[in-house]
């Protein structure tokens, strides 16, 4: 696959702070040659923080960052004075993150708001200084506590896209098209299968100085529940949109069969996508007449809205716009929840270079 600035999947290497050790230390003055325990706690280890940050829309920022490691905490001084905290290291990610761990594939945190943080691994707390251990039985312990150790983790960060609305289709159903007709996105368009290679967002406006955002994702193949064609790789980004618009342009064999085998993949890869709004949009629909019109009408499902449309000539464009926006703001769509699936390690993919397993690190690597 050719290089692409979109980046939506990728494995790193994260280490929080070792916590400092507490000090055995004993006071000790001009004046007071024999006095008690002065020795004060270590500091805390540094956090792996993950943050989510609106302005950043892909992980490429993390391709060549595959080792995060935060700061070690200080051990404690005389005069009770605690090691200074080790310093946190924070990963910006996009809205819309979704981290498993890379070893077992457990879902561990998801970052869906602008600004929400989450401490993936906690720096080792400090050891506490001999200043604690003193008693009426042993005034002056030369004993500390060791600060704890840090926590090591290969994770795995997927973006899922956050929008409205998801083009499903098969290639050459018109997907890009029509996003181009709609928003002002400029995807790339031709009539050649797998002409998107990556998801594209557009903004629609509708009445009223509103708007929602549309995802144009690369097309779907029967079997792409089982990884044909681009496969998984896009799959994922279709369970965070709010409604699902099934595209099947108007000189296929069988409408409804093709909207079928669309929602079987679907329904494979995450049966929890059956709970979304569902609308199908027949497209190049400016290619019939009446006749064929009235005669396509009887080919369609009878259980899913259906819209036709043409994005050339702007034919139907309006009315499924009303349908989006009514199904967007619909109460099943305004207070859905988006569900999680634990992480197929079987199946994670590799992209070459930039997806390269993390086990090729020398993960130990102390000086690095």
């Amino acid at each position: 696959m050719a290089e692409s600035n979109f980046v939506d999947y990728v494995k790193i290497y994260c280490r929080s702070g070792k916590g400092g050790a507490g000090s055995a230390h004993l006071h000790r003055a001009k004046y007071t040659p024999k006095g008690g325990p002065d020795g004060g706690d270590g500091g805390r280890g540094g956090h792996i923080i993950l943050r989510a940050n609106r302005n950043y829309w892909t992980l490429l920022h993390l391709r060549y960052e595959r080792h995060v490691y935060a700061g070690n905490g200080e051990p404690g001084t005389a005069n009770r004075s605690t090691g200074k905290d080790g310093e946190d290291r924070v990963i910006e990610v996009p809205c819309g993150t979704v981290v498993f761990d890379a070893g077992t594939g457990e879902y561990l945190c998801e970052l869906t708001d602008d600004g929400q943080e989450t401490i993936l691994l906690k720096g080792g707390r400090g050891g506490l200084g001999n200043w604690h251990f003193r008693s009426a039985t042993n005034q002056t312990p030369r004993y500390a506590q060791p600060g704890e150790p840090s926590i090591e983790r290969a994770v795995v960060l997927e973006l899922k896209l956050l929008a409205d609305v998801g083009l499903v289709g098969f290639p050459n159903a018109g997907k890009s098209t029509l996003l181009a007709a709609v928003s002002a996105a400029k995807p790339k368009i031709a009539d050649y299968p797998f002409t998107t290679m990556e998801p594209n967002l557009g903004i629609v406006s509708y009445r009223e100085n509103r708007s929602f955002v549309m995802a144009d994702i690369p097309g779907i193949i029967e079997g792409a529940s089982e990884g044909k064609g681009l496969g998984l790789r896009f799959l994922r980004h279709i369970e965070r949109n709010a409604v699902l618009l099934f595209m099947v342009p108007a000189d296929a064999d069988d409408i409804r069969r093709e909207y079928e085998i669309l929602l079987g993949e679907l329904t494979a890869y995450n049966p929890d996508l059956l709970d979304k709004q569902r609308i199908l949009a027949v497209s190049k629909c400016d290619m019939l007449d009446d006749e064929l019109l009235a005669a396509l009408r009887q080919k369609v499902p009878s259980d899913v809205p259906v819209v036709y449309i043409s994005s050339v000539t702007g034919q139907g464009i309006a009315e499924l716009k009303d349908c989006l926006w009514k199904a967007i703001d619909s109460d099943a769509v305004r207070t859905a929840t988006p569900v999680h699936r634990n992480l197929d390690v079987a199946h994670m993919e590799d992209d070459g270079d930039d997806e390269a397993n993390y086990d090729e690190y020398d993960w130990d690597d102390d000086n690095a």
